[in-house]
């Protein structure tokens, strides 16, 4: 198949700064437009993207400031969801790739494009949720994967191409991590990351923060206010979640909170052992659930529970433009309906310690839940119902009796 224009997920890395060479000498110099997605990631990495993706023979690159709908509408759902990945990961490269695809999709169809090209690895789940959301918001259009395809075998095969065609890269051989960033967190992948074995150089690769050993030996506090299950204000100051977040990873990073090291079960079936910074995100996700224990009901807040794990799974798997997925959020919409008020934290060396929690729709009653004198709650109550709670004991230990006396 011979392709005459392509547009390309860009991201000036190391996968994607060479397969705009390569498609041109594979797909007869076709026109490869590149569109780059701002969801966050350092400054540094788009200062000089068009000069770069025009030098190595790019038409057009196209830099679409995503921030805002990344935030509000993929990581807002999933914070009210309360949903992580195997109860670890805060799911932070799956929030932007629907997004980006369906920007890639958009400016595809507006400049006539007959292709739409990533970088992703054959081996990812970043490939099936690109080409999952591409399929969404247009079914026919085909997909290349030069991953999937191509000569090169290793990121080292990568390097040499690169050097081979003077195509400039931020990294060597020796500091080859596979990183991904935005506005929620940062990845780290490869190198001795895939022996799990090896503890990680935290001091090397952190960029978001620091390790708890080297926090300040010092209680940070914070208060963080919730509207319907949405992070409102910190420290009383009202403002943007997209800014919250951006304070927040400061705040948490300088503590030593959200590092994690994991080895996740990946969709295209291997473990992969990957090191994630989630500063803000963490803090976000304690002060939220904390909110939920004191807004939501027993019945509600456990179902909720089963609920946030099937929504991760959902956009970890790249089912986020799904039915299901759209039912779910509906349904959690309606349990945020009362999750407002506001959550104390301490932040120290790691920690995220709970400081208080209020809210107008507190199901907690203090005169309840005391030693004391209450007027709604007859202790002598209890008496009659546990004899009704435990009667299906009681009947089952009579029958055992009369089996065991055969």
């Amino acid at each position: 198949m011979n392709y005459k224009k392509i547009v390309l997920a860009y991201s000036g890395g190391l996968d994607t700064s060479i397969m705009i060479s390569w498609l041109k000498e594979n797909y007869k110099d076709c026109e490869v437009i590149a569109v780059t997605g701002d969801v966050g990631q350092d400054k540094s990495e788009l200062e000089g993207l068009e000069e770069k993706a025009k030098k190595t023979g790019a038409s057009k690159l196209y830099i679409l400031d995503l921030k805002e709908e990344l935030v509000n509408d993929y990581i807002v759902p999933t914070i009210k969801a309360g949903a992580t990945y195997e109860n670890v990961y805060l799911l932070g490269t799956p929030f932007s790739r629907p997004l980006i695809a369906q920007k890639l999709v958009e400016i595809a169809k507006k400049e006539g494009a007959d292709a739409i090209c990533h970088g992703c690895t054959g081996k990812g789940n970043d490939q099936v949720r690109f080409e999952l959301g591409v399929k969404n918001f247009a079914p026919d259009m085909p997909v290349i994967a030069p991953w999937r395809i191509w000569e090169l075998k290793s990121r080292e095969d990568e390097i040499e191409y690169a050097q081979k065609h003077n195509i400039p890269l931020p990294i060597t051989k020796e500091t080859n991590y596979s990183k991904d960033k935005n506005i929620w967190h940062l990845s780290h992948e490869g190198l001795d990351l895939e022996n799990p074995e090896n503890e990680p150089k935290y001091d090397e690769i952190l960029e978001l923060g620091v390790t708890p050993q080297k926090a300040p030996d010092k209680v940070e506090k914070i208060e963080i206010d919730f509207e319907k299950g949405i992070p409102t204000a910190l420290n009383g100051k009202k403002m943007k979640v997209l800014n919250l977040i951006i304070e927040l990873n400061k705040m948490g990073g300088k503590n030593g909170i959200g590092i994690i090291d994991m080895v996740e079960n990946r969709l295209v079936g291997m473990k992969s052992r990957g090191v994630y910074e989630t500063p803000g995100g963490t803090i976000i996700y304690k002060a939220h659930e904390l909110l939920e224990t004191i807004c939501l009901d027993k019945e509600t807040m456990h179902y909720k529970q089963g609920v946030a794990d099937k929504f991760g799974e959902l956009l970890y798997d790249a089912h986020w433009h799904t039915p299901l997925r759209e039912a779910l959020s509906a349904f959690i919409d309606s349990t945020q309906k009362t999750v407002t008020g506001k959550v104390k934290l301490n932040l120290y060396k790691g920690n995220i310690i709970n400081a208080g929690i209020s809210s107008p729709y507190s199901l907690y009653s203090e005169q309840t839940a005391s030693f004391g004198e209450d007027n709604d709650y007859n202790q002598q109550d209890a008496e009659g119902f546990i004899n009704l709670y435990s009667l299906p004991t009681k009947v089952k230990a009579k029958k055992n009796i009369l089996i065991t006396n055969l």
